[in-house]
């Protein structure tokens, strides 16, 4: 077993989280290159943290030792959705996991497809009116607050408008909140933004429960029936079910997804043709752009990650889009190549760490993977696009969620309503 390279620092002198906050992929970049490792030891949130940036760190933390690398009890998340299948650890995580599973697969997921049509049909029928150039971010984010709050909550926009409207602004406050400095404060004129956070929160709790409590229809009704360990672990579910945190993730990926086939015409034509193909556009998407930049944490005891020594109460974290640009399994990898999962990379999916990876995966994955494809083969079907003006900024920001940090703005040119649908062609 080797010494992790990299240094720790002395405690808050030390500490790194600012500057990898800043720019967590140049971070990376930068100590991958001067330790030659995809593994190396620095200091987030004053605690001794590994960064693990290869697929074999990765595969051992989320899977192999998920039972040694433990979820941070004391985070964030923690303190304002309670414990949930996101947060807990052990045997708690396990059950919780189990009695949620069903609302996510099987007859469930079949039961949300007709929604997520309509859902798509009515946020992408209309875009680039007289060939206005769209801000797709926007666009795709309440496209994912529609599926949301319509498939969790019972809540739809064109049937509830105004109700609709408020639970979405108090996403909204919600999550800026949780974002900004954690300061829970309230003066004359003023409160500090996670003051607002736990306000709005408070109202949508309140909200959640009349619902849980009154609608016994779809997924509202399912969770309310579910043998669930807390009397309020069904309200906290579903408060972290409707968090802005899930529309902000979807449309992270169909911008990204946009921005990869935009002037691409040949592409789009065969990834509307052939469902295998756009499986491994999306894949790629995600492998470049991912999300989330990674996850986090603790080592439960002493333990190993790739050959090197990590001591118990050390913090880990995986940073996803280095992850995915490992040279060891991804050839070219910083290079567009969807062809690459049907081919060097085939069946190798589980390297990807988009949505967690393991037994703590996203509960949630496949019901993402059905709206993802869903949204793209209808843009795919009915429109061509392309970047408007055409050099744009497109420098990425990754924190909390990956977009470009100056919103891109396509141009949808729908195709002729007179000739055959591309879907139709040879």
């Amino acid at each position: 077993m080797a010494k992790l390279p990299g240094n720790a620092g002395v405690p808050v002198l030390g500490d790194n989280t600012l500057e990898f906050y800043r720019g967590p992929v140049e971070f990376c970049r930068q100590r991958i290159h001067k330790h030659r490792s995809r593994v190396f030891l620095c200091r987030i949130l004053n605690r001794p943290t590994a960064l693990v940036c290869s697929v074999k760190g990765m595969k051992e933390l989320l899977c192999e030792k998920s039972n040694v690398f433990l979820k941070d009890p004391t985070d964030l998340m923690t303190n304002v959705y309670g414990d949930t299948v996101v947060t807990t650890n052990g045997e708690e995580a396990c059950l919780l996991r189990l009695s949620l599973t069903s609302l996510f697969t099987g007859c469930c997921l079949e039961s949300s497809q007709d929604y997520i049509t309509s859902v798509c049909e009515r946020c992408l029928k209309d875009l680039s009116p007289s060939g206005k150039p769209e801000h797709v971010y926007s666009i795709f984010k309440h496209l994912g607050s529609e599926l949301v709050l319509g498939l969790f909550l019972n809540v739809r926009a064109d049937e509830q408008p105004e109700l609709y409207q408020e639970i979405e602004q108090l996403c909204t406050q919600h999550w800026h909140g949780l974002i900004s400095a954690p300061v829970n404060m309230k003066v004359p004129l003023w409160s500090s933004g996670l003051s607002i956070a736990l306000e709005a929160r408070d109202k949508l709790m309140d909200i959640v429960k009349d619902k849980l409590a009154h609608d016994s229809k779809g997924f509202v009704g399912s969770l309310a029936s579910l043998p669930l360990p807390e009397s309020s672990s069904a309200s906290q579910h579903l408060l972290l079910f409707i968090s802005a945190l899930i529309p902000k993730a979807l449309a992270s990926v169909l911008t990204s997804f946009t921005l990869a086939l935009s002037g691409k015409e040949q592409m789009r034509q065969r990834a509307m043709e052939d469902p295998q193909y756009l499986h491994g556009v999306l894949l790629e998407v995600q492998r470049l752009w991912p999300p989330f930049i990674g996850g986090r944490r603790l080592a439960d005891q002493d333990s190993t990650l790739a050959g090197f020594r990590i001591p118990k109460d050390y913090g880990v974290v995986y940073i996803s889009h280095a992850v995915h640009r490992d040279p060891d399994v991804f050839q070219q990898p910083d290079s567009f190549l969807p062809e690459r999962w049907s081919e060097g990379n085939a069946g190798q999916e589980h390297f990807l760490c988009s949505f967690g990876g393991g037994p703590r995966n996203c509960i949630g994955v496949k019901l993402t993977e059905s709206f993802l494809k869903e949204a793209c083969m209808y843009l795919l079907k009915h429109y061509d696009w392309d970047l408007n003006p055409p050099s744009q900024d497109l420098e990425y920001k990754w924190l909390p969620v990956s977009r470009p940090a100056v919103h891109p703005t396509i141009s949808f040119t729908p195709l002729h309503p007179t000739t055959p649908d591309r879907s139709d062609a040879s």
